[in-house]
């Protein structure tokens, strides 16, 4: 069964309770900080749930900072339930291996 997109409302509610989690057209996006192994460990654990929950978030791994991006692409690449479900998880995980929030500045 497709999921169901959700509404300007429910994506702005969703938001609210989520600091940090941005929106990018229909998808919500995250940068956290932290050393470049570190990151690596992080994605991991986020893959393992993924694969747990049925649902996927790009993962970008950059110079300390690793990036979710999350859509559901079951729903045409539309904001639905399981993003916001999902950002809840990446959030745990990330706090459990001391992951801060935001960029780090260049070199």
């Amino acid at each position: 069964m497709t999921p169901e997109s959700l509404s300007e409302e429910e994506i702005a509610a969703h938001l609210r309770e989520l600091p940090g989690w941005e929106r990018q057209g229909e998808s919500i996006a995250r940068t956290f900080k932290h050393t470049y192994h570190e990151c690596v460990h992080l994605a991991m654990y986020v893959a393992a749930k993924a694969r747990e929950v049925g649902h996927h978030p790009d993962i970008h791994i950059t110079w300390q900072q690793i990036r979710f991006v999350i859509t559901t692409h079951d729903a045409g690449n539309r904001l639905t339930g399981k993003d916001f479900e999902l950002a809840r998880h990446i959030d745990t995980i990330a706090a459990g291996h001391g992951a801060k929030s935001g960029q780090m500045s260049p070199p």
